[in-house]
């Protein structure tokens, strides 16, 4: 049997219908033509996502980006947020689960973002004094029992050591490069108990005699003695690195070539500018590390960490203990292999 529309309404009834249809049909095709407009995109229009580490509190390091971060994101046509991590290793999961979309790190951090996380160099850091790079250091309490770089190296077993994690550079890979490998120092057994931490963190941890000794390096202790000027007098430096490449700005490989080069020159201008506005941003970036500028900068900036990184490896290779030495020799022709693939990968980025 047939049914008939109900003939109270028979007009109206169908009426409704059919315009809801049509609503429903253009609503579609307007959903389609969004989808494949150039440039719309719920990706695009949201937030760009900036990665830092805390350079005291997780606070006061939104709070010293975002007046950079909100000229960035006026420049570049997007609002810019600051993610706050209170650790490499915090900072170093969000890259790789893409939970940031542009970060300043560290050079060992910054290679891992390149050679693993699809990200890109685009700037590198620039401080003041015109080098290029800082250094890492030991300190130890003025007062304390340590005098001197002998005392921590002749006497295993007694002192407590304050130190980074294995992605910084200044904390980590540079003291096991070129102070404990080469000396065949394992700071696991050297060493009775060990605190890792921040570079403020373990600066705190020796001027209060929480620990004896600790990596450090000399930007964040210039950065330490500003705002704990205390704890910094009872401080002193008992070892220096040679230079450390400074840290870099990184982005995700995904984004549009056009917008990472509006980041890249929003950064490398930013600091230099005449005038109330040039003085402004200047103080901005002295309250960042005491940083000079951004220079614009590409992948090929991180051939020095990388070698850095395989000489600490190839050192730790030649040093442990191994099954055979036919082990030995594999492992190091392995390492041998992986250092040139990378390199070529590192050598062959354009030029910003």
């Amino acid at each position: 049997m047939i049914r008939c529309p109900d003939p109270r309404y028979p007009i109206v009834h169908t009426l409704a219908q059919l315009l809801v249809r049509r609503m429903s049909f253009a609503l579609l095709l307007a959903s389609a033509a969004l989808a494949v407009l150039p440039g719309v995109s719920r990706a695009q229009e949201a937030a760009l996502r900036f990665g830092v580490l805390p350079l005291g509190g997780a606070l006061e390091s939104r709070q010293d980006w975002k007046p950079l971060l909100d000229d960035m994101g006026a420049s570049v046509g997007r609002p810019v947020v600051a993610l706050s991590f209170t650790s490499y290793e915090g900072l170093r999961l969000a890259m790789q689960e893409n939970r940031v979309d542009l970060a300043f790190v560290s050079g060992k951090l910054a290679l891992e973002a390149v050679l693993q996380y699809g990200m890109v160099v685009l700037n590198q850091v620039v401080r003041p004094d015109g080098l290029p790079g800082y250094r890492s250091v030991l300190i130890v309490r003025k007062d304390g029992p340590i005098q001197s770089l002998d005392d921590v190296l002749n006497q295993p077993g007694k002192w407590r050591l304050g130190m980074g994690e294995t992605q910084s550079m200044s904390g980590y890979v540079i003291p096991q490069l070129q102070l404990f490998a080469p000396r065949g120092i394992a700071i696991e057994r050297h060493f009775p108990s060990e605190l890792v931490d921040g570079h403020q963190g373990t600066a705190l941890a020796v001027a209060n005699g929480d620990v004896d000794v600790a990596t450090n390096n000399t930007a964040d202790l210039d950065r330490f003695r500003s705002h704990f000027p205390q704890e910094a007098a009872r401080l002193k430096i008992i070892w220096e690195s040679d230079l450390i490449p400074h840290g870099a700005i990184v982005m995700q490989r995904g984004f549009p070539e056009a917008m990472r080069d509006k980041v890249r020159a929003f950064l490398s201008g930013y600091g230099h500018g005449a005038g109330a506005r040039g003085d402004t941003e200047r103080v901005v970036l002295s309250r960042l590390h005491g940083l000079a500028g951004f220079p614009p900068a590409d992948n090929r900036m991180l051939l020095q960490v990388l070698r850095l990184e395989y000489q600490l490896s190839q050192r730790q290779a030649l040093q442990g203990q191994w099954v055979s030495e036919q082990a030995r020799q594999s492992r190091l022709a392995r390492l041998a292999a992986e250092y040139e693939d990378q390199r070529q990968r590192l050598a062959a980025a354009p030029a910003p």
